[in-house]
């Protein structure tokens, strides 16, 4: 679905890694992967623009996939987790840096998981 969405296909797909949840207690697993896209951006393009766009068509496949609801905080602040069909975060975009109230990239947790580092560096250059 990426592939035709972002009008490319990927250039890299790491291998599905299996974990526990994180975050949160379930009996249910999760499969982790990372795919590398090489967009043709627009000269003169906004980073932050862009990944917006993306993180909108991202959003999109989760629903159509059968994600549904908003993200949950408790009264600190901090995100609840819960099991979900589909979760498609934005990692890097290439060198640059994005920090808005929708988009944060690098993504700002990814460090603290090896469910993302793992498949992550399977696909980095």
């Amino acid at each position: 679905m990426l592939n035709v969405e972002l009008g490319t296909p990927y250039t890299a797909v790491s291998s599905l890694l299996e974990t526990e949840p994180w975050g949160f207690e379930s009996e249910d697993k999760f499969l982790n992967a990372a795919v590398r896209y090489q967009l043709r951006l627009r000269k003169g393009y906004n980073p932050e623009a862009e990944g917006l766009m993306i993180l909108e068509i991202c959003k999109d496949i989760e629903k159509r996939l059968g994600r549904t609801g908003k993200p949950q905080y408790d009264e600190k602040g901090e995100r609840i987790y819960s099991d979900r069909p589909i979760d498609i975060d934005i990692l890097l975009f290439g060198d640059n840096k994005i920090d808005c109230e929708e988009l944060t990239v690098p993504h700002k947790l990814m460090y603290e998981r090896d469910f993302v580092m793992i498949p992550l560096r399977e696909i980095m250059y």
